[in-house]
């Protein structure tokens, strides 16, 4: 993973706010200022994982001649046991622990949960795809690791496509007026219209959607919406949201969408169980002795 400014910038912002104004006290007095640490972080359960260059960057931004080899590349699958990367330095690798591990769990464990749906739809023509429902600052590495666990995004903002909701369909505008004003003041932009019933779905096909986003339907009011849309503009493709889970989205991806959103890769994820583990330890002879 290529680390962006913004990227950078959180990594350090999470140090700071772990560091404070007095730096690591526990490490301070109860870690020889001279030891040499080497150690390992194991995964200790399966798992998918996400943000191994993130952690290798904590790792050297604390101890500067820190060295990391990664074990396991993102998008790696791991069982429990496996080492994910191998790390030795100075007494700051303590000091970088939680920091490090805080990025890789999250990560992992979105990429691991993502993972997970990915597989319900082997077989079908559906994707699993990510919403913006992301940890505020997080959206670019959310985003990352769902692609990792297999996933694809939609857009990373408000700015980068057009998608109306419920509420912009309750504020009364004519949508076809307003995604050809939309389309003429940015061309190319993509444009997905949500339908709640049928009569939303004619109305988005009449707006030529270049995607229609069928929300908290029912299976049967699914296939039927599904089979107008195929019916009417062959282009248009067709995304499900709305009620998602592991036991149903199977069944939903054999009704024929070309996507399935689920809110709950990246707001809800449980992390991923990794630790770091020192496995040596030694302090460095003074000078001259």
């Amino acid at each position: 993973m290529k680390l962006s400014p913004a990227t950078l910038a959180l990594v350090r912002a999470a140090l700071r706010e772990d560091l404070g104004t007095r730096g690591d006290v526990t490490t301070e007095f109860f870690v020889p200022k001279g030891a040499r640490l080497s150690g390992r972080i194991v995964a200790k359960q399966a798992g998918v994982v996400c943000g191994v260059d993130i952690a290798r960057r904590v790792f050297t931004l604390v101890d500067r001649g820190a060295r990391v080899k990664l074990l396991k590349k993102d998008g790696a699958r791991v069982r429990p046991g496996d080492g994910v990367l191998a790390v030795s330095g100075g007494p700051g690798l303590l000091t970088a622990e939680r920091t490090a591990l805080n990025f890789l769990q999250r990560m992992s464990g979105v990429a691991t949960l993502t993972s997970s749906y990915a597989a319900k739809l082997k077989g079908t023509r559906t994707k699993v795809l990510d919403t913006r429902k992301t940890v505020p600052g997080w959206r670019e590495l959310d985003k990352y690791a769902v692609r990792c666990g297999g996933g694809f995004n939609y857009r990373l903002g408000l700015y980068d496509a057009v998608l109306t909701k419920d509420n912009h369909w309750a504020s009364g505008i004519e949508m076809e007026a307003a995604v050809r004003a939309a389309r003429r003041k940015y061309p190319g932009i993509a444009v997905e219209l949500e339908a709640a019933d049928m009569e939303q779905v004619e109305r988005a096909l009449a707006a030529k959607a270049d995607v229609i986003l069928l929300d908290n339907m029912t299976p049967s009011q699914l296939r039927r919406a599904i089979a107008r849309v195929r019916r009417a503009a062959k282009r248009t493709e067709i995304e499900i949201s709305g009620g998602v889970t592991l036991e149903n989205i199977g069944r939903l991806g054999r009704l024929g969408a070309d996507w399935i959103s689920v809110g709950r890769l990246t707001h809800s994820a449980p992390a991923l169980d990794l630790s770091l583990e020192i496995t040596a330890a030694s302090r460095r002879r003074a000078a001259g002795r």
